[in-house]
């Protein structure tokens, strides 16, 4: 790596949002990490404190989650229909929808033989770990 190349890779790193970035080949490794610091909490005095909204209810029945953070697809292709919809059946292993983490697409399947009784997510929504992705009624 020429120093031009190393100056361009610190400028475009200092340009990023990026905390850290580790570069490795068969000659080198480099590794660049910053400080991160975490943005201060808004300070609101007591007295003007708006009271707290009641949680929204989350619909009833058991629910299949997203087991990874990334963007929900309801459908293998944007002309495609989509895997299930309200009152669809499904057979424990077959696919309800896609999860695209880093350019790769996982398969989500049905935990058990159930109906679907609502779709939580809009296709392309991002999601996180954990989140429900549909509720179901095991069959």
């Amino acid at each position: 790596m020429t120093n031009q190349e190393l100056n361009d890779l610190l400028a475009r790193f200092e340009g990023s949002s990026l905390s850290k970035l580790k570069l490795s080949t068969q000659e080198f490794t480099i590794e660049m990490e910053r400080a991160v610091s975490a943005p201060a909490a808004p300070v609101i005095p007591a007295a003007a404190a708006a009271p707290a909204a009641p949680a929204a209810a989350e619909p009833e029945g058991n629910a299949i989650t997203a087991p990874m953070v990334g963007t929900f697809y309801a459908a293998s292709a944007p002309e495609q229909p989509p895997f299930v919809k309200v009152g669809d059946r499904v057979r424990k292993g077959q696919p309800v929808c896609l999860l695209e983490a880093m350019k790769m697409m996982s398969e989500i399947p049905a935990p058990c033989d159930c109906e679907i009784t609502a779709v939580l997510k809009e296709n392309g929504a991002l999601v996180s770990f954990g989140e429900p992705l549909f509720r179901y009624q095991p069959c």
